[in-house]
């Protein structure tokens, strides 16, 4: 059983990375992409992204991370991947799942979906650009208007030479939206020889269950599922060995929120502070009661040293209580 951490651009970044792979249960992850468009970026560009580099590639909790490329020229991708190795990533990912309008209107992300051929040459430079003991791999949804092309696109990224595939269990033209086909993702797997990773709508114990039984995966990735509920990982691994889980409580969940934030003081600047942290616990909510009071004190705050001081009181309450 290996449990994947999703790349989510705009919300998944280094901060929230470090804190939920300190909640316990993930094996790896992958960053967020790193956007190449014709120039070969400089070593900050991907320390930017990636700050994990300047870590041995793992995060402070230990945990390794593949730095995703984004693009859609082979040469370019590869050049810029060569470099990227060069830092030590835990491996180098390559994106063709992203639905968003503004790159997939460039060719990148899902669009590329629409080409194998094109798929096989991007991940085959970057295979031949970076060393042989490095993983490349490769996350790609089921298509691009439908899933009509899914096992001809996960065969053209093994021929690449890629080592792993992750597949998102919808196309671009479904983008988030329930359900997540993982029944597709098991005509994927049986048409590859390279592990699969299943994808999608993974939000809690019973999904993954249910995932695992009609992808035929035994490795998942866990994405917005894993930022509602930071105990998901623990509680799905716990469960693949028959063992009992209920997670992590708001208890433990509350600190790892006080940790966030004093990692996003340090990171962040002022007037973006208190957004980020609000960002997090609107998801949080989801699962967590008490996630749902603390978002409703801070909802209209934009005071970050405000929001600072209802963290305290909050943990104060806790603390007495």
């Amino acid at each position: 059983m290996i449990l994947l951490l999703a790349p989510m651009e705009g919300l998944l970044d280094h901060l929230l990375r470090d804190t939920l792979t300190r909640a316990g249960g993930v094996d790896r992850c992958v960053s967020e992409f790193i956007r190449v468009t014709g120039t070969l970026l400089p070593e900050r560009a991907f320390l930017r992204v990636v700050p994990e580099l300047a870590n041995g590639g793992r995060t402070a909790a230990g945990v390794p991370v593949r730095a995703q490329l984004l693009g859609s020229d082979p040469v370019c991708l590869a050049e810029n991947a060569a470099r990227l190795a060069g830092l030590g990533p835990a491996g180098i990912d390559l994106n063709f799942g992203c639905p968003a309008k503004v790159v997939n209107r460039h060719g990148g992300g899902a669009a590329l979906l629409q080409d194998p051929e094109l798929l096989m040459r991007i991940v085959g430079a970057v295979r031949r650009a970076v060393p042989a003991a490095m993983p490349v791999s490769a996350k790609m949804r089921l298509g691009y208007a439908d899933d009509g092309r899914a096992e001809e696109c996960a065969l053209a990224i093994e021929a690449g030479g890629a080592a792993e595939l992750v597949v998102h269990a919808r196309t671009k033209a479904q983008g988030y939206r329930p359900p997540a086909h993982w029944e597709r993702v098991a005509h994927v797997r049986e048409a590859v020889r390279i592990p699969v990773v299943a994808n999608g709508e993974i939000w809690t114990v019973d999904d993954a269950r249910r995932c695992r039984a009609l992808s035929g995966c035994d490795a998942l990735m866990l994405g917005r599922g894993m930022v509602c509920d930071p105990g998901l990982a623990l509680a799905v691994a716990a469960d693949a060995r028959r063992a009992a889980s209920a997670g992590l409580g708001w208890d433990a969940v509350q600190p790892l929120v006080e940790a966030f934030w004093a990692r996003v003081q340090a990171h962040i600047d002022p007037r973006a502070r208190a957004g980020r942290l609000k960002q997090w616990l609107n998801l949080l909510r989801r699962r967590h009661p008490e996630a749902e009071a603390l978002y409703q004190a801070v909802r209209t705050v934009d005071d970050w040293r405000v929001v600072g001081q209802t963290l305290a009181a909050a943990r104060t309450w806790r603390e007495a209580a």
